[in-house]
């Protein structure tokens, strides 16, 4: 049955309020709306009109829109229905998927759930056997996650949650992380609940971020491993953002590049801007492809946000920036190579230096894990940056760096031998066919139209050896000895490439004890410790090493 996978393909293959900020919660017995955009790969590709209505009888979320992707999803109505205590009572959907009708109603009763009706023209009528307290999660409408956002705040850190997603198909959700964030839109800021769920299901298990407002109301869903996001329509707007991490001398800004704005943070030293004709030396702060946003945000560490700190507090004026495309930023993310990222670098060392408080002689890049490739192809093009710092960088090229992350993921899942070298094989048959064009006939139309991309095929046929070889300026390679994500190995190789045929006369190699790729303290560095992570601050000897390097370098005068 099409609609009952629908979540699966969406998560797979996906690749105005009353005033900004929180809004208040609905009197009982009178409906709230709410307008939502859903994003896919960094455009638009749908959005849902949501009703929620709570009354003594229990909860109503229903609601209309439709999503274009794989799935051509026109929902015409959908309605979930709870009881007070959230115990499901009945879920209806009138929808048309890929053109063919669909009318379903499933009816909860004790540990039943009877789904009849005609899914895409075929006649459906299914028994399941349910958890009495599951939660209605069709993958078909994002909507209905304001049933779990109104929940989470009550329930500890490992609570589970059985999902029903449709005749069939059920699933079981858990609470992985629980943290407080602001987002600002305009001049507003207000307080937002960033929630982390793992969700297994048929076909293994999704990390879904979900967010909500002080009252529950459902704010934002994210999938991150396929860019899919579903956002409220005035956090939607090009003004709003979340405010991840914030230092005390942190200064919003709008630096101009190739037709557009960046969005940027500047993070002035201790006391602000230099008085008189006083300048300061800049470290521009480069985030990998797990965090498009300025703050760095991974697995709950605002990596990029915590440096800039460090690095105020050392006498750096930091700058962190959204990508192209996303955030608060301008330009196409869908179109983005790691050429234009290097070129959106660029664009920012131009500007820095025809500022009067900056020390345009010293002026250095820093990426975290990909984003050390686009600062090492950002170094070889423009000379006014004066010193480079790749920290956790792979120096695998993309496409073998593609399939390392992919086989971690696979071990994490201990999925059978068999099935395991079958992923491995197809991801193998994508990569050459993004490589070299050919062989799409081979595989799933869904599956060009999510890989075929060109910042897939820049990412692929990067190679970070070749590129480090001819950086010229002074280099830093700094690396966790526990991360797991790009193992130790990787800064043993691009030590070696430099120190044998690089160009750079000035190379330092840092191995920082008992840190993970989030560059905080860890046991193990393992993916599945990061949840249990009681510190979340990057360790003072990552801090320590990096401003370090930069006074030997740089001769900060203080």
């Amino acid at each position: 049955m099409a609609v009952r996978y629908s979540i699966w393909a969406l998560l797979l293959f996906l690749a105005a309020p009353a005033g900004a900020g929180e809004q208040a919660a609905s009197p009982a017995g009178e409906p709230a709306v709410r307008g939502y955009t859903v994003f896919a790969g960094g455009a638009v590709a749908g959005r849902e009109d949501v009703t929620m209505l709570t009354s003594a009888e229990g909860f109503t979320i229903s609601g209309r829109g439709r999503v274009a992707g794989t799935l051509d999803i026109i929902i015409n109505r959908v309605e979930i229905r709870y009881q007070p205590d959230w115990q499901p009572i009945s879920y209806g959907l009138e929808a048309v998927v890929n053109s063919g009708d669909t009318d379903l109603s499933t009816s909860f009763s004790g540990e039943t759930a009877v789904t009849k009706g005609i899914d895409r023209g075929q006649p459906v009528e299914h028994t399941d056997t349910v958890p009495a307290d599951s939660v209605i999660l069709p993958g078909i409408f994002f909507g209905s996650y304001e049933a779990i956002t109104r929940r989470l705040s009550q329930v500890p850190l490992q609570q589970e949650f059985p999902v029903f997603i449709g005749a069939g198909v059920q699933a079981i959700l858990r609470l992985t992380s629980s943290t407080a964030e602001r987002v600002q839109i305009g001049t507003s800021v207000f307080n937002v609940r960033r929630y982390g769920l793992a969700v297994t299901g048929p076909r293994g298990v999704v990390t879904v971020n979900v967010y909500a407002d002080e009252n529950g109301s459902l704010l934002r869903v994210s999938i991150p491993s396929q860019r899919v996001d579903y956002m409220r329509d005035d956090l939607a707007s090009a003004t709003a953002r979340t405010v991840v991490y914030s230092n005390p001398t942190d200064e919003a800004v709008n630096i101009p590049a190739a037709g557009f704005n960046l969005a940027a943070t500047l993070t002035w030293p201790k006391g602000g801007r230099p008085a008189g004709n006083a300048r300061v030396p800049v470290v521009v702060l480069l985030s990998g492809a797990a965090a498009d946003e300025r703050d760095g945000l991974v697995a709950g560490v605002p990596i990029l946000g915590q440096l800039a700190g460090a690095l105020a507090d050392a006498g750096y004026l930091a700058v962190r920036f959204d990508k192209r495309g996303s955030g608060q930023s301008g330009g196409r993310a869908e179109s983005t190579t790691l050429g234009d990222h290097a070129e959106d670098v660029q664009a920012i060392v131009r500007w820095l230096a025809d500022r009067r408080d900056v020390d345009r002689s010293r002026i250095a890049v820093l990426g975290h894990n990909e984003g050390a490739w686009t600062a090492l192809l950002a170094a070889n093009r423009e000379r006014r940056i004066a010193a480079v710092a790749a920290v956790a960088a792979p120096s695998a090229g993309g496409a073998d760096r593609w399939l390392e992350r992919q086989r971690h993921e696979l071990d994490r899942l201990s999925l059978p031998p068999a099935e395991r070298v079958a992923k491995i094989e197809l991801q193998q048959r994508i990569n050459e066919a993004v490589i070299t064009g050919r062989g799409w006939e081979a595989l799933p139309p869904e599956v060009r139209s999510q890989a075929d991309t060109p910042w897939f095929q820049s990412f692929l046929t990067f190679d970070p050896v070749r590129v480090i070889e001819d950086v010229r300026q002074p280099l830093l390679l700094l690396h966790g000895e526990l991360d797991a994500e790009v193992p130790v190995t990787h800064v043993d190789r691009l030590a070696e490439a430099v120190r044998t045929e690089g160009r750079s006369r000035s190379v330092s190699v840092v191995t920082v004890r008992g840190v993970n790729h989030l560059l905080v303290p860890a046991q193990t560095g393992d993916l599945s410790e990061y949840p249990t992570l009681k510190d979340r601050t990057i360790s003072p000897d990552v801090a320590s090493a990096i401003t370090g390097w930069l006074m030997n370098t740089f001769a900060v005068v203080r």
